[in-house]
């Protein structure tokens, strides 16, 4: 299964989606998560805490993010969150080890 991860350390899921700058992207066959890549990105918020769903931002993200099954986040927005689902990709509110991660 090919998921994605915010994180800014590489061994725990600490970022929220909006403030990723980076998703590292996994082949995880639990306990096995093998790293295929590090995709850096402009983060999808500005950093108002009331922004309105930018479209372009989010596709921005959104691209490296496909062919992925499920995205592991601290917290997400409903918006992002629902444009994720309609993409096929489940969004994961999930704080820890990337280890420990079950599918």
């Amino acid at each position: 299964m090919k998921i994605a991860i915010a994180s800014t350390d590489g061994l725990t899921v600490n970022e929220h989606f909006g403030k990723a700058k980076k998703f590292s992207i996994y082949n995880a066959a639990p306990p096995t998560f093998d790293l295929i890549a590090e995709q850096e990105i402009e983060p999808y918020s500005t950093g108002q805490k009331e922004h309105a769903f930018d479209e372009a931002r989010f596709q921005e993200v959104a691209r490296v993010l496909t062919g992925c099954e499920k995205v592991f986040v601290t917290k997400i927005g409903d918006e992002p969150a629902l444009a994720l689902k309609a993409m096929g990709i489940e969004p994961v509110v999930y704080s820890g080890a990337i280890k420990d991660i079950a599918l």
